[in-house]
């Protein structure tokens, strides 16, 4: 009797670990399915940077300008920002309490403060160079803030403020990780910086892939390689998200081969200290922005770019399309339904479902 109890015992373990294996493959139930949007409003204009306050979100755009929409009263502020006869190209934004800020790419880069109140505009940074090109600016807190741009000598071209945004300052190369040749960043959706309390992640694509991190704000560094595809001018990272402290994501891919969808997206559970593929051959291809669900215990995400606009609930791991809008660069989310997107001529609100 004891032999029969013992051979049932084991076989009941058997059947249960076999299912438990099983179940690890079964498909996710649940999440979105699908999505509704809205037109907040169309223009002929290129939209890459959105920075959501409260009710309203900001935004900087081509051709010079930028502006707010307010999503209660409906209703649109735009104005241009004319410095002699450039024409000025806003993808980088960032905000605190009183002001939002705008970062143009190209030579000179410059860096204007909007009051939020009397929306008067003040120019408190300048860059002459023929290398200099900003990709991402984002705010630690009301008085700390950084931008990054491509590298101008042999590092990134990073600045800091730490009066609020009154004054600028650019890092020196000597107390910066050493770039590889043709190592830059892109800035495709103003998601090039990932701030989470004081931590900072940089992420970088051409000829090498990598990820710069920082635990006090910009004083220290070290950098990481990752898997995702790279060694071209135009692949690697493009879009960065973390979650929490320790759970993040990136995309990216070959922009000039938009449809590959292996070797594009890579994730972190260690605070970005190592990065795994994910993902191979599911879902997307190029991605342009990628972002957490809010509330989403650091499971599900929503990724914009040439494949259209694609959902995860199990980490990146598989994906399903919800819409083949291939034209936003930008996206970010106001909870966990509602999200707003941007890009070639429109702003919208999305309502997942």
């Amino acid at each position: 009797m004891r032999k029969i109890i013992l051979f049932f015992s084991l076989f009941v373990l058997l059947v249960s670990f076999k299912a438990l294996k099983n179940s690890d493959k079964a498909p996710v139930t649940g999440g979105f399915v699908s999505m509704q949007t809205e037109i907040l409003f169309q223009d002929k204009i290129s939209i890459r940077a959105i920075s959501i306050d409260n009710n309203k979100v900001w935004y900087g755009a081509d051709n010079s300008r930028f502006g707010c929409f307010d999503l209660d009263k409906r209703e649109k502020f735009e104005d241009h920002i004319y410095r002699d006869t450039l024409n000025l190209e806003f993808r980088s934004i960032a905000q605190n309490t009183k002001s939002v800020f705008l970062l143009s790419v190209g030579n000179p880069a410059l860096l204007y403060q909007v009051d939020k109140k009397t929306r008067k505009v003040k120019l408190v940074y300048k860059e002459v160079n023929s290398k200099v090109f900003y990709d991402s600016m984002q705010f630690w807190n009301d008085k700390e803030g950084i931008a990054i741009g491509d590298p101008t000598e042999d590092t990134f071209s990073i600045i800091v403020t730490r009066d609020g945004g009154e004054t600028w300052t650019k890092l020196l190369s000597d107390k910066l990780p050493t770039n590889t040749q043709g190592e830059a960043a892109f800035a495709a959706s103003n998601t090039n910086i990932v701030i989470k309390g004081n931590d900072t992640w940089l992420v970088s694509g051409g000829k090498k892939a990598r990820v710069f991190y920082s635990p006090d704000k910009a004083k220290t560094w070290k950098v990481v390689d990752t898997p995702i595809m790279q060694g071209k001018e135009m692949t690697g990272i493009f879009t960065a998200d973390f979650y929490d402290a320790k759970h993040g994501f990136a995309a990216g891919g070959d922009y000039e081969f938009p449809e590959k969808n292996a070797e594009n997206k890579i994730c972190t559970k260690d605070g970005g200290k190592t990065w795994e593929l994910v993902g191979q051959n599911q879902g997307f291809g190029y991605a342009s922005c990628i972002q957490y669900v809010p509330g989403s215990n650091a499971r599900e995400l929503v990724c914009v770019g040439s494949s259209g606009i694609q959902y995860s609930q199990d980490g990146g791991a598989t994906w399903k399309q919800l819409s083949d809008d291939s034209k936003l660069f930008t996206i970010r989310f106001i909870n966990k339904n509602t999200a707003i997107a941007a890009g070639y001529n429109k702003l919208i609100r999305i309502t997942f479902i």
